[in-house]
C-alpha cells in the first residue's frame, strides 16, 4: 500500500504522512521531508510526537488515537509541525485533518495525516489572543460580576467583579453547573432547583430574565443579595449559552431596610404627634376656660386636701359629681402633682366611643384587622404608656365591653386588634362619672369587679350650689378671660350682679357659670356687663320669694309712705356708693335704675350730697 501511495505523497503540496497502527510514520511526503531535512532515500520511521509539536498536548494526541482505534475524524483542527532542527527553521502553524483508512488486502490500518500550512495564521492566532485579552480586560474592568454559562448550564469564563463579589476563583467554577455553585438555596437556606433558576431559563427559552430579590451564596458560607440579568447567547441561531450580570445590593438591601424602620418610626411619631397636638389644643382649651382651680369654700378644700392625698400615689382614682362640677379639672390636678407629671395625660370620652370602635379606640388595630382599617392605629392606653389615662364618662360603657376594659386595668397588658402580640401597659388610671355607679351596679349595668377596681379611691367634687364662696371668684376668672379672648374691653362685675348670681341655684354647676358669663359678654355693647340679658328666664329682673314681703301679710301703705321708704332707700345706696350716681358700684348701679332716672328722683325729693 505504501508503493501505490508513494507518488501521492512525493507530488503533494500538503504536508501528508502515513501513520501505521501504532502511530509510527512510515510514509512522508517530499514536502514535509524538505520541512525535517530528511533526504528522498531515507527510511522513515518517526513517532507522530516527533511530527507535531502539539501533542504535548495530550488532547490532539487522543483524537488521533480515536482516529486510529474508532475510525473517528479530525478536520481542520489547529496543529503545529515540530522541526528537528529548532535553530534553522521556526514551527510552522496550520491546520491539521485526520481520518483512518484499511487496506483490502492485508486488512492493516493506516491513519493519513494532511497538514496545510495557512498563511498568516501566525498573525491571526495573534489577533485573536490580542482580542481576547482585550475582552477580558474590559469584564475584569466592569464592576458588576458576570458569568458565561454553556447550553447545557455549566460556567465558560468568569470575571474579576464576580470572584471580589463572591470569591469563586475561575478555577473553581469553569466547567462545572454555575447554579450548583452558588445558586442552589434560596435566602432561608431551603433547596432552589435548577429547574427554577432564572439564568437557566435564558437557555431554554431564549428570553432576557431578571432578579432582584434573590441571593448567591458566598465560599464562606453568607447568603449575598444580588440582583442580575440573564441574556440568552446565540450562534448560527441556536441557543449557545448565556450571560449573567449581576451586582452585590448588600448596601442597598441595607439602606432600605433602614429606611423602612424610619419610614414606621416616622409614622408611629406622625400619629403619636397627631394625638398629642389633639389632647394639646384640649388642654389650651381646658386651661383658657379653665385655669386652675378657684375657690376659698370648705367644701372646695376638703376636695383639694384629697387631691393632695392621693396624687403621689399609683392609685386608681374614681370621681364623682354633676355634670359641670369641674371633675376633667381635679383629674388633671392629680396628675400635674403626680410621679408622672411629666408624661401625658390622655383623655377619653367614653360615652363619644361607638360600640363597634370600642376595641380599636382604646387598644388601637393593625392595618387589615377589620373593614376601613386602612393602616395601623395607637390606641389610648399606648398612647398614655407612662402617664395617666383620664376614662370620663366611665359609666357610660355597655356592659358587654367592660370586661375587655376590666382585664387591662387589672392585668395591664392587651392586644391591639388584629394583632396576637401582647403589650405591656404602665398607665395610672383616673375615671369620672356623674352616675351613682353602686345603683348602677346593683341596677346589673355596672360590673361590680371594675367598680372596685376603678374606686380605690373615690373623690366627690361639691356642685357650685354648695361653694357660694366660690361663685363670685370663678365669675370674675371667667369674665378677664373671656374679654381677653374675645377682644372686648374689660368688664367688672357690681356687687349687685354677685348677689344675683350667688342666689341662682347653677344646676349646670361651673359649666353653666361659665357660659352665662361668656352670654352676658357678647350681649354687652357698652361698659355695663349686661349680666340681665344672660341669666337663665331674665333672672335678674326677678326677686325671690324670700325677698319679697307678700301683700297678704302687711297690707298697703300710702303714697307719702311709699315715697318715704323711696327716699330712705336711695340715701342708703348714695352712702353706700359714696354719694357716686353712675358708674361701677355706683348708687343707680345698686338700685338697677338709669343714673338719669336717679338723678331726676334725687331733684325731685330734694335729696343733695351733705357738706
Amino acid at each position: 500500500m505504501i508503493n501505490s501511495f508513494k507518488k501521492l505523497f512525493q507530488s503533494s503540496p500538503l504536508c501528508v504522512a502515513l501513520l501505521d497502527d501504532t502511530l509510527i510514520c512510515r510514509e512522508i511526503s517530499t514536502t514535509w521531508r524538505n520541512y525535517l531535512n530528511l533526504k528522498t532515500t531515507d527510511v522513515i520511521a518517526i513517532s507522530v510526537e516527533e511530527l507535531l509539536q502539539d501533542l504535548r498536548d495530550s488532547t490532539l494526541m487522543n483524537q488521533i488515537e480515536q482516529v486510529a482505534y474508532k475510525g473517528h475524524i479530525i478536520h481542520e483542527s489547529p496543529a503545529t509541525l515540530f522541526p528537528r532542527n529548532q535553530s534553522i527553521k521556526l514551527p510552522q502553524k496550520g491546520l491539521l485533518s485526520a481520518w483512518r483508512t484499511i487496506s483490502l488486502h492485508t486488512k492493516k490500518i493506516w491513519v493519513l495525516l494532511a497538514f496545510n500550512n495557512i498563511a498568516g495564521y501566525s498573525q491571526t492566532s495573534s489577533e485573536l489572543r490580542r482580542l481576547q485579552t482585550i475582552h477580558e480586560l474590559i469584564l475584569n474592568a466592569a464592576g458588576e460580576g458576570v458569568y458565561g454559562v454553556d447550553s447545557q448550564g455549566n460556567t465558560i469564563f468568569v470575571n474579576e467583579a464576580a470572584t471580589q463579589i463572591l470569591g469563586w476563583r475561575e478555577i473553581d467554577v469553569i466547567g462545572k453547573p454555575l447554579h450548583d455553585i452558588h445558586h442552589h438555596s434560596y435566602p432561608d437556606g431551603s433547596p432552589y432547583p435548577s429547574r427554577e433558576c432564572p439564568i437557566y431559563a435564558a437557555i431554554k427559552d431564549g428570553k432576557v430574565h431578571r432578579g432582584d430579590n434573590e441571593v448567591f451564596w458566598h465560599t464562606n458560607g453568607t447568603a449575598v443579595p444580588v440582583e442580575y440579568t440573564s441574556t440568552p447567547i446565540r450562534e448560527d441561531n441556536q441557543l449557545a449559552g448565556a450571560v449573567v450580570i449581576f451586582r452585590d445590593i448588600t448596601e442597598r438591601k441595607k439602606n432600605e431596610r433602614q429606611r423602612s424602620l424610619a419610614y414606621e418610626q416616622i409614622k408611629k411619631l406622625k400619629d403619636l404627634l397627631e394625638r398629642e397636638r389633639d389632647y394639646l389644643r384640649d388642654e389650651i382649651n381646658i386651661t383658657i376656660n379653665f385655669g386652675e382651680i378657684i375657690g376659698e369654700s370648705q367644701a372646695l378644700k376638703r376636695t383639694l386636701n384629697q387631691i393632695e392625698a392621693v396624687a403621689k400615689m399609683p392609685t386608681s382614682v374614681l370621681i364623682l359629681g354633676e355634670s359641670g362640677v369641674g371633675k376633667e379639672m381635679i383629674a388633671r390636678a392629680i396628675h400635674a402633682n403626680s410621679s408622672r407629671a411629666n408624661q401625658q395625660l390622655v383623655k377619653v370620652n367614653c360615652a363619644s366611643i361607638p360600640k363597634n370602635l370600642f376595641e380599636s379606640e382604646f387598644f388601637g388595630h393593625v392595618r387589615g384587622s377589620f373593614t376601613g382599617a386602612h393602616r395601623d392605629r395607637i390606641g389610648r392606653f399606648q398612647l398614655a404608656q407612662g402617664g395617666t389615662l383620664f376614662l370620663d364618662e366611665i359609666g357610660e360603657i355597655p356592659i358587654d365591653l367592660q370586661g375587655k376594659l376590666l382585664r387591662v386595668v387589672q392585668e395591664h397588658e392587651f392586644e391591639r386588634v388584629g394583632d396576637d402580640q401582647t403589650i405591656k401597659s404602665n398607665v395610672r388610671i383616673i375615671a369620672a362619672t356623674n352616675r351613682n355607679l353602686k345603683v348602677e351596679v346593683d341596677a346589673g349595668r355596672f360590673r361590680e369587679d371594675l367598680f372596685y377596681r376603678l374606686s380605690v379611691f373615690p373623690i366627690e367634687v361639691p356642685p357650685l350650689r354648695e361653694r357660694i364662696k366660690d361663685i363670685g371668684p370663678l365669675a370674675s376668672h371667667f369674665l378677664s378671660g373671656i374679654c381677653t379672648e374675645l377682644g372686648h374691653e374689660p368688664l367688672s362685675l357690681t356687687r349687685h350682679q354677685l348677689d344675683i348670681l350667688n342666689r341662682y341655684p347653677w344646676p349646670g354647676n361651673i359649666r353653666e357659670l361659665k357660659n352665662v358669663i361668656e352670654r352676658a359678654v357678647i350681649l354687652t355693647k357698652g361698659k355695663r356687663l349686661r349680666l340681665d340679658l344672660a341669666m337663665p328666664d331674665n333672672e335678674e329682673s326677678k326677686q325671690t320669694p324670700e325677698n319679697i314681703t307678700s301683700l297678704e301679710e302687711t297690707g298697703f301703705v300710702t303714697d307719702a309712705v311709699f315715697r318715704e321708704k323711696e327716699k330712705i332707700n336711695m340715701c342708703a345706696a348714695l352712702r353706700h356708693a359714696n354719694w357716686r350716681i353712675s358708674g361701677t358700684d355706683g348708687a343707680a348701679e345698686l338700685l338697677g335704675v338709669k343714673p338719669s332716672t336717679l338723678a331726676y328722683r334725687l331733684n325731685l325729693y330734694g335729696i343733695k350730697k351733705p357738706d
